[in-house]
């Protein structure tokens, strides 16, 4: 039997993750930052203010280039998205499923977003 732990393991082999402290760098070359946490969760914590927020029921649809529900950003196969969640687990599975799209630079914050507020990222 398959249990969640074994689904992050699994997710987690085909990322190579991005610590917090390496976001700005990546931004300014271009990456994308997404912020997949529901608004309450936003609202309760505190908004990243460098992220796009598409929340994870239609992450895949905004993101995949062949979607007629993409966003702009969503140009080529060759996007970094770069996944945030509150603290890097629920991003592991979402930067997976996009790299099942295809999106292969695709990939998610460690820690998620405590992990960007303690290394004063945002």
């Amino acid at each position: 039997m398959t249990t969640i732990d074994d689904l992050l393991l699994t997710a987690r082999e085909s990322l190579v993750r991005l610590p917090a402290d390496k976001v700005r760098e990546e931004l300014a070359a271009g990456g994308i930052l997404v912020d997949i946490r529901p608004a309450a969760q936003r609202a309760a914590e505190g908004e990243a203010p460098a992220a796009l927020v598409i929340e994870r029921n239609v992450l895949e649809w905004r993101c995949d280039p062949a979607s007629d529900a993409k966003i702009p950003e969503a140009i080529d196969h060759d996007v970094r998205w770069i996944v945030l969640c509150q603290q890097g687990y629920t991003s592991s599975l979402a930067a997976a499923a996009l790299q099942q799209l295809g999106l292969h630079r695709a990939t998610d914050v460690i820690g998620g977003y405590e992990a960007l507020v303690e290394a004063g990222a945002v």
